[in-house]
């Protein structure tokens, strides 16, 4: 049966038809499986969707409330946990690392600042020496290896994405403040009693509701192992050490893990409404969770640049703020420059625009080959802001 057989299914207010428009042709148009977009516009849900199938042999419908690994579109979750420690006081953006992590001054990093970790400022894209899965999915050996790494770069002068490491460095910091590991306190903290549905990683009791992951496009392993091996030392380090999958995100082992960087699970609807607390100057459905002058704060840009991992394969500057990407001149969370969000690899993504009022939250099973800028992604966004 082919994709959009299954009619898409939810609800949408008529002035934001047209994101439903574009959602649809991402089936009929853009190689869909199944996915889920939702739209919130003045802390209001008013986009709704989901469609497809949740599996790759096409025997699970995508249901109201199927849950995806949606890879680094949990940054900005993870961001926002460091965001509500540092509004109450208890934690100085600019502050050193070492001042609540004291194992992590070690090799030159004494003078790397709170904030260069949520800007992919510290120089730790990556791991220098081989990092397996089975280490990754072990918090306390990963934090570990991470306290004692040279940074690749002096720290705080350029970004470089920090795939993986990010969820480790910052949630590291969130653990030392508050004594819990960032999918914890996210769940006490937001997640809990605004009664969004995400996590960051996935208990067991939970896994009959969640998608199966597949690529687009499945390249063989020695493909893959090619293709990373002309990688330059930096970015390979930051995005194959180790290389993760489709097939490792559906696993047990992953969705148990604790990786804030990269295995938040959720429906969009959830997505939209973690975002929205952004757009909504730290405010969503009534609750507030940031001051306003600490959601600002999210958004401080910390200088545009060549990012030292990704800039080839992006082609343009661009800018990282305290957790998320600024839209800035590519556009790519809508047309307005101070727009922030953050995409998953394979297409999902969050959105916030304040002055607009609106977030987004976009996720999907059929992974593409993109990290960022999706087609698909790129549609609903285009969509939305048509109707604005």
């Amino acid at each position: 049966m082919p994709d959009h057989d299954l009619p898409v299914q939810g609800h949408c207010d008529e002035r934001f038809a047209a994101v439903r428009t574009a959602f649809e042709e991402n089936f009929r148009d853009r190689g869909e499986l199944g996915a889920a977009v939702a739209v919130t516009a003045g802390g209001r849900l008013v986009v709704d969707l989901w469609g497809g199938w949740a599996d790759s042999a096409r025997t699970r419908p995508w249901e109201r409330d199927t849950l995806v690994n949606v890879w680094s579109t949990s940054k900005g979750p993870t961001a926002l946990c460091a965001h509500v420690l540092a509004d109450r006081g208890l934690l100085d953006l600019d502050a050193p690392v070492a001042a609540y992590w004291p194992e992590f001054a070690a090799a030159g990093k004494e003078k790397v600042l709170v904030r260069h970790l949520l800007s992919h400022r510290s120089g730790l894209s990556g791991l220098r020496e081989p990092h397996s899965l089975q280490e990754l999915y072990d918090w306390e050996f990963t934090t570990r290896r991470l306290a004692v790494t040279e940074p690749w770069w002096e720290p705080g002068t350029r970004s470089g994405y920090h795939a993986l490491t990010y969820g480790f460095l910052v949630g590291e910091v969130v653990r030392r403040v508050s004594g819990l590991l960032p999918g914890a306190f996210l769940r006490r903290e937001v997640t809990g009693p605004l009664g969004i549905d995400f996590g960051i990683g996935l208990p067991e009791s939970e896994y009959g509701r969640a998608a199966e992951l597949e690529h687009m496009a499945p390249v063989a392993n020695t493909e893959q192992d090619a293709a990373a091996a002309q990688l330059p030392p930096l970015a390979l380090a930051a995005l194959a050490n180790p290389p993760v999958g489709a097939a490792d995100a559906n696993s047990p082992q992953w969705r148990a893990a604790e990786i804030p960087a990269a295995n938040g699970h959720g429906t969009a609807r959830a997505v939209a409404q973690l975002y929205g607390v952004f757009a909504g100057r730290g405010t969503y459905d009534g609750h507030r969770v940031l001051s306003p002058e600490a959601a600002e704060r999210v958004r401080e840009g910390q200088g545009s640049c060549r990012d030292l991992v990704l800039g080839g394969g992006l082609g343009r500057d661009t800018e990282v703020a305290l957790g998320l990407w600024l839209s800035g001149e590519s556009g790519s969370y809508g047309p307005n420059p101070r727009a922030f969000g953050h995409d998953g690899f394979g297409g999902s993504c969050g959105l916030a625009d304040p002055e607009a009022g609106v977030s987004l939250g976009y996720v999907m099973n059929r992974m593409g080959p993109r990290i960022a800028d999706d087609p698909r992604k790129t549609a609903l966004v285009d969509a939305l802001y048509s109707t604005l």
